[in-house]
């Protein structure tokens, strides 16, 4: 079994990410849905949960590179971004194509923490004007369930067992 279908078994047969997703849609709403780990020692991200994985499939590990202006503030400061556009989308993801193909043009990403440091992402994307910023602050208190799961999931990627 290859990398990304041993990641592809263990993000599907996942409950916490399968809950998540589910109460995400219930609480805030979303077409897509996906987590995305990030391992800082090793300098690369994957994603490990999406709810389009035929467009949006679990991967292995890719590597991070420098940090756009997005990066830096999810990533490097913490903070959520939220787009409300799909020019918004346009300007900072590189896939954007194919997330307007999926009828998504807003996205919140809210960065999952642990003991201060960003360990990853969650991703909400919807239709035009969906998220506000009181979504953000919604979804802050279940990314941060996600956080050991996370740890979890670096530590695998360390050991070679993810």
């Amino acid at each position: 079994m290859t990398d990304a279908e041993r990641l592809a078994v263990l993000a599907t047969a996942d409950p916490l990410f399968d809950a998540m997703d589910a109460h995400m849609n219930e609480v805030i709403g979303h077409k897509l849905f996906t987590l995305m780990v990030v391992d800082r020692a090793a300098h690369a991200a994957a994603r490990v949960y999406s709810s389009a994985p035929e467009t949006y499939p679990v991967k292995g590990r890719k590597p991070l590179g420098e940090l756009t202006e997005w990066g830096e503030q999810v990533l490097g400061r913490g903070e959520p971004f939220l787009g409300s556009t799909a020019e918004d989308i346009r300007a900072v993801f590189p896939d954007h194509e194919s997330i307007a193909r999926l009828g998504c043009a807003s996205v919140l990403n809210v960065p999952v923490t642990l003991e201060g440091a960003v360990i990853g992402t969650m991703n909400l994307l919807h239709e035009e004007g969906w998220y506000r910023a009181e979504h953000a602050e919604r979804a802050a208190p279940f990314a941060a369930l996600l956080a050991p799961a996370f740890k979890d999931w670096i530590a695998a990627f360390e050991t070679g067992s993810h």
